[in-house]
């Protein structure tokens, strides 16, 4: 089983479609960390999800991905998916992660209190911070 985080706290996971491995036809795309954003350009349009899993938590390549995917106009769900923890959790939603789904043994070691308390990620972003100075 796994557990979705979102700003809201833990959640059942509501995505109906599944996920494919490649994006011909699939509504749902389980997308490497490694792979090449560019590629996806045509299918960007019509995909309503993409998951991006990270194999451990100092992987920092999904983030990458995740930005990428958002400048270049993917506006569906992005979930990351595996070894991310609370800590990086801030980071995850400024990267364009619009949730985290993680196992149940992690739930348990970080119960949704530690992830409720990186939810306001954008209370906590310096580069908003240095923006709000400039202005």
């Amino acid at each position: 089983m796994s557990v979705i985080v979102t700003d809201a706290g833990f959640a059942v996971d509501d995505w109906p479609h599944g996920w494919a491995e490649a994006p011909e036809g699939a509504a749902g795309l389980h997308l490497p960390a490694d792979a090449d954003a560019e590629a996806l350009r045509p299918h960007l349009a019509r995909l309503g999800a993409i998951r991006i899993p990270f194999a451990a938590f100092s992987d920092g390549r999904g983030f990458t991905l995740a930005a990428t995917l958002r400048r270049m106009g993917f506006a569906g769900r992005l979930r990351a998916q595996g070894h991310v923890i609370a800590d990086q959790y801030a980071m995850a939603r400024r990267a364009g992660f619009d949730e985290v789904e993680i196992d149940d043994g992690l739930a348990a070691r970080q119960p949704e209190a530690d992830w409720l308390a990186r939810a306001n990620w954008r209370a906590h972003d310096y580069r908003a911070r240095l923006r709000g100075r400039a202005a």
